[in-house]
């Protein structure tokens, strides 16, 4: 995956308004993103300073592994050893050797994967109704074997409780379901074996398929649910009062991705196929009745999002087939206008065709984002994308 660079400056003597505030020697390239995630990228993956200074007058180079093992040999860092950092450097040089594996074989699709916050547990959801568990420090054993109600078409989503005790599960239905994941027995079909509580997220008297849920996601204190769905809305619902507690109309087409920033629960962030980013503030959309900023940047629409959890950065993925690095400090008060016709002058459906080949190299005129990460496919479903648990 490649990660394209450019100037974010803003006209404020070269910083970024989205930065640390640091300013950059002579020697830095106009294009280095001055920002948090970039910075701890550099300390985190970097080899030792003994190793990699710059000769006067020229720009650093990557340090090869065989000097940075002669390097370790002779201790240059006074350590003795590779630190975690100079590990990630040597290893981000080589490609894996040793996998993919095969975990497990179904009948169906999977369109859900993803890992706990600890990375302990694994969860896939299968378009035949199936969800399974696995225990990833034993052997990838199943843990669970959920078997899913009242599904239509697929499982769009699944997601785990902070605590991991409970997992809810949502389709193409106002109606998602819960079920209790830390029980004794591994089987659990619904109604059957167990109980899975369905929480209908309808107004009034909606009926059963009146709109689907694409995305569905726990606060982090596990108190509430917010959710994405197909007509154009995001939803919050209240697990200790078993109710709805919001809906808010956010965008101008489905609502394909949503999560909260952080553990405050008051900022929430959404995606949709309209291409915007929204972020919206709980605590002043009664007043306000609209989002507190939209950023701009994909030609596509958006697939998901995932919030670093400082309540700052987060990351969407796009069927333009690619992901972008946000800040919210960077956010516009509105998005004025669409996309010009010579940015979409092209008829295409991520599910069914291969994304135009001229189109890859588009880039939005008005582009927020900090950082743009390319290389990979977004086609037939919606494409996840995650941080890793060690950035967060």
């Amino acid at each position: 995956m490649t990660r394209s660079r450019k100037d974010r400056n803003t006209g404020d003597g070269g910083r970024g308004s989205g930065g640390l505030g640091t300013s950059q020697g002579d020697n830095v390239p106009s294009g280095y993103l001055d920002h948090d995630i970039a910075q701890l990228t550099k300390l985190r993956s970097g080899p030792n300073e003994f190793l990699s200074r710059a000769i006067p007058g020229k720009s650093k180079v990557l340090v090869s592994p065989v000097k940075m093992l002669l390097g370790r040999e002779g201790n240059y860092s006074g350590r003795g050893r590779f630190s975690s950092a100079d590990n990630c450097h040597v290893l981000s040089r080589y490609l894996p050797v040793n996998g993919p594996r095969k975990i497990d074989t179904m009948q169906s699709c999977a369109y859900v994967s993803q890992f706990s916050e600890d990375g302990s547990l694994f969860v896939a959801a299968y378009q035949e109704s199936e969800i399974r568990i696995y225990n990833v420090d034993n052997g990838w054993k199943v843990q669970k074997d959920i078997r899913a109600k009242s599904l239509r078409w697929t499982i769009t989503d699944a997601s785990l409780s902070p605590d991991q005790r409970l997992l809810v599960y949502s389709s193409m239905s106002p109606v998602v379901h819960i079920v209790n994941v830390t029980s004794a027995a591994t089987e659990s079909h619904a109604n059957i074996t167990e109980i899975h509580e369905g929480l209908d997220f309808a107004v009034d008297d909606d009926s059963e398929y009146s709109f689907g849920i694409f995305s569905v996601k726990f606060s982090t204190d596990g108190r509430e649910l917010v959710a994405a769905s197909s007509d154009d809305a995001i939803y919050v619902y209240d697990l200790q009062e078993n109710r709805l507690a919001l809906r808010i109309p956010s965008h101008k087409s489905h609502v394909n991705a949503v999560c909260f920033a952080d553990e405050s629960c008051n900022v929430i962030y959404s995606g949709s196929d309209d291409t915007l980013c929204k972020v919206w503030d709980r605590r002043c959309f009664v007043t306000k009745g609209e989002a507190a900023g939209v950023l701009n940047g994909h030609l596509e629409g958006i697939t998901f999002i995932d919030s670093r959890g400082d309540g700052r950065y987060f990351i969407s993925n796009g069927k333009d087939q690619a992901i972008k690095l946000w800040d919210i400090r960077k956010m516009s008060s509105n998005i004025t206008g669409s996309i010009p016709v010579q940015y979409r002058d092209y008829d295409w459906d991520y599910r069914l065709m291969e994304y135009p080949t001229h189109a890859r190299n588009l880039v939005h005129p008005n582009d927020q984002s900090l950082a743009t990460y390319k290389g990979h496919s977004v086609l037939r479903t919606l494409i996840r994308c995650y941080f890793s648990p060690a950035y967060r």
